[in-house]
């Protein structure tokens, strides 16, 4: 075929161009100061990701002064110019990949650390960022808030969901887990717990004894806890030989029996909880008691529960609840904080199960009885908990509501196709994520049923479903179950 002057010249630029690579490329961009998370924007970053934190410290609790090292390997998803790390704390020195890199703290107030490194990063490489601090993280506030708390005798780094930038740099949002070791160095009178397992204590100078924990399985940032203080500690292990580390915050006082009580059957409840969801997740299992918080929270192996939850006597409820996050939010977290309802609905719901395991009422009980008990009037019904907004995160509704959504749920697949689902779930995104969109999805596929309806009423719809969760049109009155008040307050303090 005859070809023209004009395009024969096109051919031989085109050709010339591929033969010595100076094609433009594009150059290397910032990565986002957050991944999207509508309720917090400047939650997690972008252009990252990150595989492991090594996380090496002294922490004095006579001055809340806590100061060492944070190494981080990660992975760049773009081509990088600069990056965030969430972070509140004054940094003295940032490397990456030990050259050192220009920083700015906490931009803006809003907890991010902005890294220029020496030179970009190419996507795909893997690299390593050291950061050095010092600095008294109850004095750092990010967005107006302060989440680093400050006891008598210590201090604790447990809060949702944003808790890690007061003592340690990451990309703080669920979509981002990373396999934690986790060493901590305090005074000898006082312990510094966290997550997975007690790797061992070192003494390295007179009066300090290191602490240090590893986590092996994937784990998001708010899940990652630091204890310190006077505790109690209890060694053992699980039947099927899982470390068991509890602790007991030594000013409980009368609640000291009720909060062991309840917290050292854990192995038991999590063994029920297990013929339910499927195997429990991790690679330890634990607790710590402490007066520091009113609340309780779900970190992973290793819950932290506020000690007036056992002020009325034991409260396995309680413990159900929490641990049942080790499947619904630590094991598959949300994917956006939107999707609350996938960590909190269900925990709440593991609590009917618990219940009816140990006599103290049926889950169809507990659900009729939540259901009459909150009139059609109450703001309760106003809350959405497939997207309550952030204000409402942690409103009741979220709980209570999502838990009549799963006992509604259950009422019309049947039981084989609803524990079937929430195993599946637990297989198919083990150490990963998910949305609320991708659980309807999956209930609908097991079930082999259309459960758009359903799933609009319960979550999506403001006002009293006119359905109860048993599936009649008409609920009768229905007597209060033996554990309902310990569920209720359950919900009131977590």
């Amino acid at each position: 075929m005859r070809v023209s002057g004009r395009t024969a010249a096109v051919a031989a630029a085109v050709a010339a161009l591929v033969t010595t690579g100076s094609v433009a490329q594009a150059a290397p961009a910032p990565g986002a100061s957050g991944v999207g998370d509508p309720y917090y924007p400047y939650a997690g970053n972008g252009g990252y990701d990150v595989a492991h934190y090594d996380i090496r410290l002294s922490y004095q609790p006579a001055t809340d002064l806590l100061s060492g090292t944070t190494t981080i390997t990660a992975t760049a998803t773009q081509d990088l110019s600069r990056f965030d790390l969430d972070f509140g704390l004054r940094p003295s020195q940032v490397l990456v990949d030990n050259a050192p890199a220009a920083f700015t703290p906490n931009r803006g107030g809003h907890g991010e650390l902005v890294v220029t490194p020496a030179k970009p990063l190419a996507k795909g490489a893997q690299t390593t960022i050291v950061v050095r601090y010092a600095d008294t993280p109850s004095t750092a506030v990010i967005d107006g808030l302060t989440a680093w708390k400050k006891t008598p005798d210590g201090a604790l780094a447990v809060d949702e969901p944003q808790s890690s930038a007061w003592w340690f740099p990451g990309n703080d949002h669920p979509t981002d887990k990373a396999t934690y070791d986790v060493s901590v160095e305090v005074p000898d009178d006082v312990a510094a717990l966290s997550n997975g397992t007690l790797v061992r204590t070192t003494k390295n100078r007179p009066g300090w004894t290191r602490w240090s924990w590893r986590s092996t399985k994937p784990q998001a940032t708010y899940l990652t806890s630091l204890e310190v203080g006077r505790f109690e500690l209890l060694r053992s292990t699980t039947p099927d030989g899982k470390p068991f580390i509890t602790a007991y915050g030594a000013d409980l006082g009368d609640s000291l029996g009720a909060a062991k009580a309840s917290v050292e059957r854990t192995p038991e409840i999590n063994a029920f909880l297990a013929t339910k969801f499927g195997p429990y997740p991790f690679e330890a299992q634990g607790g710590v008691v402490t007066t520091g918080i009113r609340f309780s929270l779900e970190n992973q192996t290793r819950p932290v529960y506020g000690a007036v939850n056992f002020a009325a006597g034991a409260n396995t409820t309680l413990i159900a609840h929490e641990n049942a996050h080790q499947w619904f939010g630590d094991n598959v977290s949300l994917g956006r904080w939107s999707d609350i309802w996938l960590n909190e609905g269900f925990a709440s719901y593991a609590e009917y199960l618990w219940s009816e395991h140990i006599g103290e009422g049926t889950a169809d009980e507990l659900a009729q009885y939540t259901y009459d008990s909150i009139p059609a009037d109450d703001p309760f019904w106003q809350v959405l908990p497939a997207d309550p907004g952030a204000d409402n995160q942690f409103d009741g509704a979220v709980y209570d509501r999502g838990a009549l959504t799963l006992h509604a749920l259950r009422k019309a697949v049947g039981d084989d196709a609803f524990f079937a689902t929430l195993q599946q779930w637990q297989k198919q995104r083990a150490g990963s994520t998910g949305r609320i969109a991708q659980f309807i999805a999956l209930a609908e596929k097991v079930s082999g049923k259309q459960l758009d309806g359903l799933f609009q009423t319960w979550l999506y719809t403001k006002g009293k479903p006119a359905v109860g969760p048993n599936g009649t049109t008409t609920l009768r009155a229905a007597a209060k179950p033996a554990s309902y008040d310990q569920i209720r307050r359950n919900h009131t303090q977590h």
